[in-house]
């Protein structure tokens, strides 16, 4: 099996088993949306289908207009149709954080350049969303609530432990957020012993909402630690 074989076995076999707490509901596409396996299966075969190692990148949990429709990370619509050469019938999204990590991408040296040396997912696989006061329907992090968090531990350790097996690098792996997905990561890993280092990356939604002006600082940050692995 290739690289990519591995990740669209694992999408395939997704499914969160554990008592979500009240008002709280799990997006899972892969479930939810049959045409979701033929948008992911011809990217990750376009990007994926080889058996070369690569370092891990792990975001927060999908939200609900990237990976929560996609089923590919950080990755909307438009960039899978305008970067990626896939296009998606008769849906469209616009994902803040996408932009950001695609300009990342496109400062790498390009899509089939970057996805050749990184996978990406999250350190949840799965995202969630929650009814509020408004009756609104809203994304919401594992790490929301200390009730959530603890029905998800066994799922994320093992979901972790799954994708190490695709051919993930285990010196480094990336976290996107500096805050409490780090501080999370950071006690798991000690615990587990993924991977021998955590590098914190800002999250991509934090530099598009509050530090648009400064994107290129961050942009840099990035390929500075790709490359010097700091």
């Amino acid at each position: 099996m290739t690289f990519a074989d591995k990740i669209i076995s694992f999408n395939d076999k997704l499914e969160f088993k554990g008592q979500l707490p009240d008002n709280i509901s799990v997006m899972n596409p892969f479930k939810e949306n049959p045409p979701i396996k033929l948008i992911t299966s011809g990217f990750y075969k376009k990007f994926y289908d080889d058996n070369k190692l690569r370092h891990m990148i792990l975001g927060i949990n999908p939200g609900r207009f990237g990976a929560g429709v996609t089923g590919i990370p950080f990755t909307d619509t438009k960039r899978l149709n305008e970067i990626c050469g896939i296009t998606v019938e008769g849906l469209q999204t616009h994902e803040p954080s996408s932009v950001f990590i695609y300009d990342v991408i496109k400062a790498y040296g390009g899509a089939k350049k970057f996805y050749s040396d990184f996978y990406i997912n999250s350190v949840c696989p799965l995202g969630f969303t929650f009814f509020n006061s408004k009756e609104r329907n809203v994304n919401y992090n594992y790490y929301d609530s200390k009730e959530l968090t603890n029905a998800c531990y066994k799922f994320i350790v093992q979901s972790i432990r799954s994708q190490i097996e695709f051919g993930i690098k285990r010196d480094v792996c990336y976290c996107m957020g500096t805050g409490k997905n780090y501080k999370f990561f950071m006690k798991l890993n000690e615990e587990e012993k993924f991977f021998d280092k955590i590098i914190p990356l800002e999250h991509p939604r934090y530099v598009i909402q509050y530090k648009m002006k400064s994107k290129q600082i961050y942009i840099d940050v990035y390929l500075d630690k790709f490359k010097n692995k700091v």
